[in-house]
């Protein structure tokens, strides 16, 4: 079993196991990885490097969702 870290995503502190790919945390945190952009630790992620992104403790994520429309 995977120890637990803790991060900030969107200023909150969550936790999930080490070792979590990014897409895998943003479906745990109820996000749909098609719709959002991910600043992570200050930068913009481009969505090619997300599924090989493990989360580490201390990350500080920011998670927007796309909204479409005019």
């Amino acid at each position: 079993m995977s120890e637990q870290i803790s991060l900030q995503v969107n200023g909150e502190t969550r936790s999930c196991s080490s070792q979590t790919p990014l897409p895998d945390l943003l479906q745990q945190l109820g996000f749909n990885p098609r719709l959002v952009a991910v600043e992570y630790n200050g930068e913009i992620l481009h969505r090619q490097f997300w599924s090989q992104t493990t989360v580490q403790p201390g990350d500080r994520l920011e998670v927007v969702t796309i909204v479409g429309g005019g």
